[in-house]
């Protein structure tokens, strides 16, 4: 049986602003305030994992000793079967220092030159930690195609060339309300609202 969150306040590990914001939006029905590890002045741990779920617990563990509060973590990322499930958990770090999408994006299509196979698909894996180090953790998917050149100002990191399957348009075209309904992050974040989250 998993543990539920019963406080009010639950720390968003990340300083990813899209990321934080999202979420934030995702928490909102249940009555929870987010407060992101950046405003919170909390460290950013380097991301050693091998895996989204090993990511995701190492940042939400973090989150939650440094603040004494439960925390939240999310680790997602773009895999693409031409290129061996790349970028995958390095999805972040394709895109520099800088956070710079564009390049990353750019890479992405060079990257994918000549290569007939354009399917993609967005993993998300959500870790509830509490300070005791208790972890609860969630995994989603959503599927679809790449899409070159970027397409839609919506959104955040590889939105704009990932075109969800039974969708016309990219997730960077989509309405947020839209997004959170069916997206990667959404599917996990499901899963966690069922088994921690609903009353």
């Amino acid at each position: 049986m998993a543990r539920r969150f019963s406080g009010r306040t639950l720390v968003i590990a990340s300083h990813n602003a899209g990321k934080v914001r999202e979420i934030a939006q995702l928490l909102a029905p249940y009555g929870v305030e987010a407060r992101s590890a950046g405003e919170l002045g909390l460290a950013e741990p380097e991301e050693t994992g091998a895996s989204f779920l090993e990511n995701a617990e190492l940042k939400a563990l973090a989150a939650a000793r440094a603040s004494g509060l439960p925390a939240l973590a999310d680790d997602s990322g773009l895999s693409v079967p031409a290129l061996g499930g790349a970028p995958g958990i390095h999805s972040a770090r394709w895109a520099g220092r800088e956070r710079d999408f564009a390049k990353a994006m750019a890479r992405l299509e060079k990257e994918m030159r000549g290569k007939r196979d354009r399917r993609a698909h967005f993993v998300a894996v959500l870790s509830l930690a509490w300070p005791d180090g208790h972890r609860e953790s969630f995994e989603g998917r959503a599927h679809g195609t790449l899409t070159f050149p970027p397409r839609g100002e919506k959104g955040f990191g590889y939105d704009p060339v990932f075109q969800p399957e039974g969708y016309q348009v990219s997730y960077g075209e989509m309405e947020p309300t839209v997004k959170h309904g069916m997206s990667h992050r959404a599917d996990a974040f499901a899963k966690l609202v069922a088994a921690c989250l609903a009353p």
